[in-house]
């Protein structure tokens, strides 16, 4: 082969990523489209005349791939965690002084301000400076496997600049379709006569879940990136300006503050001006900028400790209450929900909003026919804010739930202390078909395949009258259904008996039981170790633990005391379903029932990986020091948690007493 159409070739592709760095990053292009389409078809002839000079890594490997049968999944190495929301100037300001007194009372505090796009939270494996895999943030714990798709996105880099990145790191970003793309392309749909998206966010999704990548080629999808993980620089404003460097488009709207009042002025700025932003967005986030601080503050479950979304004020809108249905969900709550006239609020089209209960709508007055003031504040569910009296019809009459269930006529009633009506009969169709769709959800048993259309349809037909029965199913049973051909219902087969191997807490967790949600899972596994000791628990052993107190204690004795729920938990391991607790990961339970807060500056570790030991041997971490406190483990510079466990005589450790401890 000539020597010089490999040079060709390897000069196109510099010249394409650096038109690229300069559209996406600098937002500063050099050249027109017409100039940049031509180096791109020359560089696509070169290498169909040359196959063996395809790399992965090359601008015409943007185009799409072969369409996928379905996506797999990827465990991210390091959790993507959610973020606590703040709803006002004064939950910013709490945040910061829990950020302060997390640091033994440090007053300067740095901060970086970040707009948050309103897209879908992405993350990207870079090795040795190449794109090799991407994935969709999931559960936080693990995602979908969307690799071809992102090569697609124009804005991320497959190559990266610079070279003075590290080895092997992961950037997570947003992925988001602005105004304009989001109007061309609901244009395109309604010519072809196609669903149109509701809002940018749906589209990007949307766009990022095809099978077949040739089609997420062609939406107008763009990217930000936010995050650097498996590889650390001193602050996160350093991290943003070496993401820039390296190529990876970074929202320019971003402010390093010396104080969270700059942050909260920052925030009511774009609060003010986002019209004005040819993309959609839903607050700010505001993140400790230090990352020795962050490390020091740590993180809780499913959030971090040093950075907090604010998010923007409710957008509101006018419109009419066509009627009130009461719905039931899996626990035989029922709830009112307005049916309402279609209207959009912050660019997604809303007919239903709920009245949460009785005591609501008599507050409110909420009746059929009223013209309602209607809001909702980014995922949150739509609301009625209020009626706007002077435009109800006369003939309205106020409403009251029904004294029966609307899915199977069983009595509702109001418990004694409650706001909340309940249906009694707990076969009850839409109580049943609720706690199925919970039990396989993606954080409980994780079923792929078996969604809410199908789970409908079995309760229909008899196949399913609780989710005890899911591992009896037969392929011949499911290949029968609507839309479920035989090699889907060979794909749910395989599903089903892939979960049968669960951890303890997902089981627990799926079970449903009232006020135990996925973080009180994981703590009674840890604390009981196996499914027996849990449910034989009386409520007094259940109230020893911290987080557990009166209510949810007799919640869970409740449940497991309940004949029904204990034949239903039989007849799944009967079925062959097999926990996997604390005991059978790691043999015993060394620190069953021990707390350890943890304090300084970590070196070995960070805080989220001490947590995440402690917990994995039956341990508690804790936050802050007390009689309770079984042993601190002190970095350098730690503070009052230090002098605070010295004085209650709580043992301090180093971290290589903690390592040795914990070896034992």
């Amino acid at each position: 082969m000539n020597v010089d159409v490999r040079k060709k070739v390897e000069t196109l592709r510099k010249q394409l990523n650096h038109h690229n760095y300069r559209y996406y990053v600098l937002d500063d292009p050099e050249v027109a489209d017409r100039e940049y389409d031509t180096l791109l078809r020359e560089l696509q002839k070169l290498e169909r005349d040359h196959p063996e000079l395809v790399t992965h890594d090359s601008p015409t490997q943007r185009i799409g791939a072969r369409p996928l049968e379905a996506f797999g999944s990827v465990d991210h190495r390091l959790p993507m965690l959610s973020l606590e929301n703040a709803m006002s100037d004064e939950e910013l300001i709490a945040f910061d002084e829990r950020v302060k007194k997390g640091l033994d009372g440090e007053k300067s505090i740095e901060y970086v301000a970040e707009l948050k796009m309103d897209g879908l939270a992405v993350e990207l494996v870079y090795e040795n400076g190449t794109f090799v895999r991407g994935s969709t943030r999931g559960d936080g714990f693990t995602g979908e496997g969307i690799t071809q798709n992102l090569r697609t996105v124009r804005a991320i880099p497959l190559k990266l600049r610079d070279q003075k990145w590290p080895s092997s790191f992961e950037v997570r970003g947003e992925v988001f379709m602005d105004k304009q793309g989001f109007v061309l392309l609901n244009e395109q749909r309604l010519k072809e006569g196609e669903s149109l998206f509701a809002n940018p966010r749906n589209a990007a999704a949307g766009s990022l879940r095809q099978l077949d990548s040739s089609v997420t080629a062609g939406r107008p999808l763009k990217f930000f990136a936010y995050e650097l993980a498996g590889a650390t620089q001193p602050s996160q404003w350093e991290t943003l300006e070496s993401l820039k460097s390296w190529g990876l488009p970074v929202n320019s709207h971003t402010k390093l503050c010396g104080s969270m009042d700059a942050a909260v002025n920052f925030f009511h700025r774009w609060e003010n001006e986002r019209e004005s932003l040819p993309y959609e967005i839903d607050g700010v986030v505001v993140k400790v900028n230090d990352l020795a601080q962050r490390e020091a503050l740590g993180v809780r479950s499913r959030s971090p400790r040093w950075a907090i979304a604010g998010k923007f004020k409710a957008q509101q809108v006018t419109t009419v209450v066509e009627d009130i249905i009461a719905s039931v969900g899996r626990t035989g709550a029922v709830t009112p929900v307005a049916k309402l006239e279609a209207v959009s609020v912050g660019g997604v089209t809303v007919t239903n909003a709920t009245l949460h209960n009785q005591d609501e709508i008599n507050r409110k007055d909420v009746r059929i026919g009223d013209t309602v003031l209607v809001q909702r504040a980014g995922d949150v569910i739509p609301e009625v804010v209020k009626v706007i009296s002077e435009k109800r019809p006369k003939e309205t009459k106020p409403y009251n739930l029904p004294d029966s269930c609307p899915q199977c006529n069983g009595e509702v009633i109001r418990p004694e202390g409650e706001v909340v009506a309940r249906c009694q009969n707990a076969a009850c169709p839409a109580q049943v078909k609720g706690r199925i769709d919970h039990f396989v959800s993606k954080r409980a048993m994780d079923m792929d395949g078996l969604g809410t259309k199908l789970i409908d349809q079995m309760v229909e037909e008899g196949l399913l009258r609780d989710f005890s029965d899911i591992f009896t199913l037969k392929k011949e049973d499911v290949a029968g259904l609507e839309r479920m051909a035989e090699k889907s219902a060979e794909n749910l087969m395989d599903a089903i008996k892939a979960s049968k191997t669960v951890s303890l807490w997902r089981f627990v967790y799926g079970l449903g039981i009232r006020n135990v949600g996925e973080h009180l899972a994981q703590v009674l596994a840890n604390r009981f170790g196996d499914l027996d000791a849990l449910m034989s628990a009386a409520p007094e052993e259940l109230e020893e633990i911290d987080e557990v107190g009166p209510i949810v204690a007799a919640s869970i004795h409740s449940f497991f005391s309940g004949e029904s729920n204990r034949a239903i938990v039989e007849r799944c391991l009967a079925s062959g379903v097999t926990l996997e607790n604390p005991q059978t990961l790691s043999g015993s339970t060394p620190l069953e029932g021990k707390t350890f807060v943890f304090t300084g500056s970590l070196k070995k570790f960070s805080r989220s990986e001490a947590k995440e030991m402690v917990e994995h041997l039956g341990g508690r971490a804790g936050s802050s020091v007390s009689q309770k406190t079984d042993y601190l483990v002190a970095g350098p510079g730690a503070g009052s948690k230090r002098t605070k466990a010295e004085e209650l005589g709580v043992p301090i450790l180093t971290e290589t007493e903690f390592f040795d401890l914990i070896n034992r």
